[in-house]
């Protein structure tokens, strides 16, 4: 009874003070491998590998944090990887080539880019059902849901454009014209303004969400790389809401972006041809997915510096971090 009653108040200490008292778990998307890497972000290294389907790409974690869902992108299929039993348990349906999706805050409803159909596909994860099938631009490639749950946007990599969906009534209701070749996209948590990142543009733009209209484009510049190979695909904001993190793909390095002056501040050498990026559950650290040179690099956030390097599997792509 002693015992029980210290580790309680281990436990409540340990909650309070926002420690972490289990190493979180990156999970990573090894695009040519067909397998995932766990990676233990304790120790920083891999602690296991497991087989997956065809070209994985986009991942992410159901709202109940049980299970992951992981595009197969070449299996035409959205797959689902219960955590706790460490396998694939099942799949959802999906339009052809999945490349990435975005789960609508109720954690029901799962907005699905088609890549190869121009569709976006959204999916109701609860009985494995498509809902509705939506026609967007040519090459739909990002997706995004608003924390207020109001908005589903998509990008079309061919097409130049925003799309926006009301997740009410599943329509398209409204487009918006970026940079040549958009990729990724993020809401504020306000759902205010909408970060789009386009990547033979070599910008990104702050779009407002009620007026669906370009506000800022911010652009790049490093000493001693080519515009050219400066293309902007995955971004994440920090949790004080003071940076953006912008990776900048075969530029090899990861822009550091002042979210109210929208200037850069910093740019952080990574891996090669770098992807997306997650923060560890404690956001000591951001952990970026490097495809060419087939590694995740951890950085300190703090120091705004990379610290170490991560070998996993060939071209990693898409990340996930379990708390």
């Amino acid at each position: 009874m002693i015992l029980n009653k210290v580790l309680t108040t281990f436990l409540l200490i340990a909650v309070q003070s926002g420690q972490l008292l289990f190493a979180a778990t990156a999970y990573v998307s090894n695009e040519k491998d067909n397998t995932i890497s766990l990676i233990d972000t304790d120790r920083m290294e891999v602690v296991d590998t497991i087989p997956v389907g065809q070209r994985p790409r986009g991942i992410a974690l159901s709202r109940d944090q049980k299970l992951i869902y992981i595009c197969a992108s070449d299996d035409d299929t959205i797959q689902i990887f219960d955590i706790q039993q460490k396998k694939i348990v099942g799949d959802l349906p999906s339009g052809a080539d999945p490349e990435t999706f975005a789960l609508h805050p109720d954690g029901r409803h799962l907005y699905i880019a088609n890549e190869d159909d121009n569709l976006v596909t959204i999916v109701d994860v609860a009985n494995s059902k498509v809902v509705a099938q939506i026609d967007v631009g040519v090459e739909p490639e990002g997706m995004a849901v608003s924390p207020d749950g109001r908005w589903a946007v998509n990008t079309s990599e061919t097409t130049n454009m925003v799309h926006w969906i009301d997740a009410k009534t599943f329509e398209l209701v409204d487009n918006t014209l970026v940079d040549q070749r958009p990729r990724h996209v993020i809401f504020e948590p306000d759902s205010k303004l909408l970060w789009a990142s386009s990547e033979i543009g070599g910008t990104v733009s702050i779009i407002d969400t009620d007026s669906k209209l370009i506000t800022k484009k911010i652009g790049f510049l490093i000493k001693g790389i080519h515009r050219d190979r400066v293309q902007p695909v995955g971004m994440v904001l920090d949790h004080t809401g003071k940076y953006a993190y912008v990776a900048l793909g075969p530029a090899n390095h990861v822009a550091v972006v002042d979210r109210k002056t929208y200037e850069v501040v910093k740019y952080i050498l990574v891996g090669r041809r770098v992807w997306h990026m997650a923060f560890t559950p404690d956001n000591r650290y951001l952990m970026t997915t490097n495809g060419v040179s087939g590694d995740v690099t951890v950085i300190d956030i703090e120091k705004q510096k990379a610290v170490k390097s991560i070998k996993v599997g060939r071209y990693p792509w898409g990340i996930t971090i379990l708390p």
